[in-house]
């Protein structure tokens, strides 16, 4: 593991730039994406992509350790929690890196068997670590936190690649529920990134930059 602790705006920067180059990241004002939620939006981001990248993927999960150490400490966590399916991988390969059991939980229990939502060995009193492949509004961190904490086990920290940063409640949310967020990167960091390389056309980039500026105007406006 690279133990180097790179400033956050150069890992921010970094990871911007690789999601672009692996083409995780995708801006179409002219054809917006649309959501789980069923809104529209021209930003698009695949962060399950990463994992067929190998210089990418080593790269970036060292830096959601070197960040968790640094935010959290060295010595924080019991075990490292996957949240199905996108953060079961990421999951795996920081705890690899953190020297620490894996588990992974379930978006809902399985319906047989056990019934279980966490899969793995989580005990009474481990402190545990949720690792996602991103986060929009920090919804779906809450049910995987609850079901970690049904197990008598603690969770107060939740680590992402990427993080929307745009939807102002999200940390609040969380910090509701106990649990800080951690991120390597946000759509800010992709459109700085996205502009300095010029990868996109300046009306597509000014038009995701009112997306981002006020997502709910610029969806209203584009139904």
């Amino acid at each position: 593991m690279n133990l180097t602790f790179p400033a956050r705006e150069e890992i921010a920067r970094l990871t911007a730039r690789m999601l672009l180059e692996i083409k995780a990241v995708d801006f179409n004002a002219a054809q917006p994406f649309t959501y789980a939620s069923g809104l529209k939006g021209p930003t698009y981001v695949d962060c399950r992509r990463i994992i067929s990248f190998p210089r990418v993927r080593t790269t970036l999960m060292d830096f959601m350790a070197a960040t968790v150490m640094r935010d959290a400490g060295f010595e924080a966590f019991d075990n490292v929690a996957g949240g199905e399916t996108a953060g079961i991988p990421f999951g795996a390969l920081v705890a690899e890196r953190l020297g620490l059991p894996m588990t992974y939980v379930r978006k809902k229990p399985k319906g047989y068997g056990r019934n279980a939502r966490i899969e793995g060995v989580m005990t009474e009193g481990q402190r545990v670590l949720l690792v996602e492949d991103l986060t929009t509004d920090g919804g779906s961190k809450l049910s995987f936190v609850d079901a970690i904490r049904e197990t008598g086990a603690t969770c107060a920290h939740t680590a992402v690649i990427f993080y929307y940063g745009i939807f102002p409640e999200t940390t609040q949310r969380l910090a509701d529920h106990g649990v800080t967020l951690h991120h390597l990167c946000t759509w800010w960091d992709v459109l700085a990134e996205a502009r300095a390389q010029a990868a996109f056309d300046d009306t597509t980039l000014a038009e995701v930059e009112a997306f981002l500026t006020d997502p709910r105007a610029w969806q209203a406006a584009n139904p």
